[in-house]
């Protein structure tokens, strides 16, 4: 998933720079993470703090002088290095003011482009295609620069690339609409030269992008028909010269009206791009558009309207991009993480996988429609270890008719027999059944098992509905009747049990489980056979509540006294004669079993959009005593300085938070109205604050470990033994 965060204005950019044919010549990462260098089309190199919005230093040649190469820092130095007539190099610092007093350095062939990564050689790219290493263009700046391309070919983009320690400079030239790709081996001292595929009458490639995928450079291509072609070039293999290497088409755009053509394409991962657009005329009112395409499942992840002309330029650096538009330059930060289907769709990931945990079998929809399954894929899904699953299948060597024979009967028993005879026999059945090749099996057992219970009302198999689902190979969307059936009957266990099991379970379900989960009282629960898995690990029997949802509030004049000070907050929530809430942990207001269950509700999957509207139907009642033991399971968290709770499938820090904000989102209107929940809200701001104030000293640990880690980079060689120590507090 990646979507766009708020975008800044960076700086005004100067007149003409935005238009058709201004823009800028280049950004490139500055001497710190935040900063970047910026080099206009004309004589000026300014560098900014991002994050501040302000010029850290600025450098301007002379008249008459027009700088012709992006500058670049060196990091192995501190230096800049600029290129300006074609030729002519300068190096510089940060506390030289003067450009006209630093070094420079007159060179006997034209630039096309200087690259550099941090802690790594800076090398010079010509425009005929040979590459040097600033240091051997400084000991002699007049040395002869042989051509490594032909006359007719005119170099469109270049990179340079760190790999297993090996440093390659990856160009490519056109000629006569032909596109070619040189590598060259700084290390070897060797250039391979492939040719990029062409199927008879090609569209023109433009805006190239590169990134190292595998060991191999990805180049991203656009083309004048709107589409995403990769290309991947090896670079530590021996192949033979002028090898023609094949595009892969990565999307295709729809097609739309000709106001705005695709002209950028920039890679933030494996799964996303993200391209800009740009309209065809440039005016105040035309719109260009800045879009994050999933390239996997070929979906629109986030828009951005860009009002105004761009110049048709991208850059993209540490999680944010860098557009000229509408005479300014505008930073968006951008979020991306890994992507898969269920983000896609909206569903957050279950919680780290416990030991012991079931693995969720996927439908099989071979074996449920043709009855056959890939051979690829006959390992079963389920979490029983290789040898239970070797004794079963020795237990089942009938035919497959047998096996649909024995279907059949035991639906017919499923029926007509008592319920003891349905368990039985359900047993030996399932004894012998291959789960991921049954599912269908499970399926229409379980429904049948369901219609039995609507019609006959004293009929309830429980203990073999719980069977079916501890098999691994029922789901909501198979079996979308259960759920409903087990609230109906408030069976307690069979809840728990689909809580866990079933991946697939809508929010609307989830609410009502949530609901159902609140309002029953531990009295009832006592009967219940609830799973308590790790509850009594970290929840202490003495520290539940004996008054569950009440607290001792003392009124002052009819009210409640506002604790939204930080100062009156320290002296609030310190008394405990007057309010019942100084614990350094807080009581917890459920049972041992509400909290197995409320746990479960934890760990489920939803989409936050889809959720909202169903919290919003639960009473605030049970919100206020939900928001008790999220705080209570948040108090032993942080009291322990842990980001999860001792135990298996215990919740984590990141899902009791998540929750929180959650049910504040929903209710926040009606929260603040209860005079009740006051001391909740207090306590809860108080506890963000602590955290905000570690994470800031933790920021602050950070900068002194990477300048730790940075010394003990450059001494490496520090004898036989050492022992270094560096002391926090």
């Amino acid at each position: 998933m990646a979507t766009f965060c708020e975008g800044f204005t960076l700086f005004a950019l100067p007149s003409g720079q935005c238009g058709e044919t201004g823009g800028l010549l280049g950004i490139e990462p500055g001497p710190e993470d935040d900063s970047v260098i910026v080099t206009d089309s004309g004589r000026t190199v300014t560098v900014y703090k991002v994050s501040d919005q302000k010029p850290l230093g600025s450098w301007t040649v002379k008249q008459g002088q027009v700088v012709t190469s992006p500058a670049v820092y060196n990091s192995k130095t501190g230096e800049y290095v600029l290129v300006y007539d074609h030729k002519v190099l300068r190096l510089w610092k940060d506390e030289d003011a003067n450009l006209e007093k630093t070094f420079k350095a007159t060179l006997s062939a034209e630039v096309y482009r200087i690259h550099t990564l941090p802690n790594t050689e800076t090398v010079v790219l010509f425009r005929r295609g040979a590459v040097r290493p600033l240091d051997v263009l400084l000991e002699a700046p007049q040395q002869e620069i042989k051509n490594v391309i032909s006359e007719e070919e005119v170099i469109r983009w270049s990179d340079f690339f760190l790999e297993d320690q090996t440093s390659f400079v990856v160009f490519v030239a056109e000629k006569s609409s032909a596109h070619l790709v040189y590598v060259q081996n700084l290390n070897s001292h060797s250039m391979c030269t492939y040719k990029i595929e062409c199927r008879g009458v090609e569209d023109g490639l433009h805006n190239f992008t590169a990134s190292l995928r595998d060991k191999m450079i990805c180049l991203t291509t656009l083309s004048s028909s709107g589409c995403i072609f990769d290309i991947l070039i090896p670079v530590n293999q021996k192949v033979p010269d002028n090898q023609c290497l094949p595009k892969s088409l990565v999307m295709k755009f729809p097609k739309s009206d000709n106001s705005v053509v695709v002209t950028a394409v920039k890679v933030l991962n494996e799964a996303h791009v993200v391209v800009l657009s740009t309209p065809q005329t440039q005016h105040s009112t035309a719109k260009g558009y800045l879009h994050i395409w999933n390239v996997k499942f070929q979906t629109l992840q986030s828009s951005k309207e860009l009002l105004g002309g761009n110049s048709g330029q991208l850059w993209c650096y540490a999680d944010k991009l860098y557009v000229p538009h509408r005479k300014t330059l505008t930073v968006i930060p951008y979020r991306s993480e890994p992507s898969s289907l269920a983000v896609v769709l909206g569903k957050q990931k279950q919680a780290k996988p416990t030991e012991g945990s079931p693995a969720f079998s996927a439908v099989d929809w071979n074996v449920m429609l043709y009855g056959h399954q890939d051979p690829d894929q006959m390992h079963p899904a389920t979490a029983e270890p290789e040898p239970r699953r070797s004794v079963r299948r020795m237990k089942s060597p009938s035919p497959k008719h047998h096996l649909e024979t024995n279907t059949d009967q035991l639906l017919q028993l499923v029926k007509t027999a008592t319920h003891d005879s349905i368990e039985e026999e359900l047993r030996q059945f399932l004894s012998c059944i291959h789960v991921p090749d049954g599912q269908l099996i499970l399926t229409l057992v379980t429904t049948e098992l369901l219609n039995r219970c609507k019609s006959a009302s004293d009929f309830y198999p429980q203990s073999s509905l719980v069977q079916l689902v501890q098999t691994h190979g029922l789901s909501h969307s198979l079996c979308p009747e259960l759920l409903a059936f087990a609230l109906e009957k408030r069976d307690y266990c069979l809840l728990q049990l689909c809580l866990q099991h079933f991946p697939d379970i809508p929010e609307a379900v989830t609410c009502a489980c949530l609901k159902a989960f609140l309002s029953v009282t531990d009295a009832i629960l006592e009967d219940a056979n609830v799973d308590q898995g790790s509850v009594a690990s970290f929840i202490d029997p003495a520290e539940i509540s004996p008054d569950v949802g009440k607290r001792s509030i003392v009124l002052q004049n009819g009210f409640v006294p506002t604790v939204f000070d930080e100062d009156s907050m320290d002296i609030q929530l310190t008394s405990r004669k007057l309010v019942n809430i100084g614990e350094s942990v807080p009581s917890c207001p459920v049972g041992l079993k509400k909290a197995a269950l409320l746990n479960e509700i934890l760990h489920s999957s939803y989409s936050e959009v889809f959720i909202l509207p169903y919290l919003k139907d639960i009473s605030a009642h049970q919100i206020v005593l939900f928001l008790q033991y999220l705080h209570y399971l948040f108090e032993k968290c942080t009291a322990s300085m842990n980001t999860e709770l001792p135990g298996k499938h215990s919740p984590t820090v990141n899902q009791i938070l998540d929750w929180i904000s959650l049910l504040l989102d929903a209710h926040f209107m009606v929260l603040v109205m209860l005079p009740e929940v006051k001391w909740l809200l207090a306590t809860l701001y108080k506890s963000v604050g602590f955290q905000v104030k570690l994470c800031s000293e933790l920021g602050k640990m950070e900068g002194t470990l990477k300048e730790f880690y940075k010394n003990r980079q450059k001494n490496k060689d520090t004898g036989l033994y050492s022992i270094e120590v560096i002391e926090l507090f």
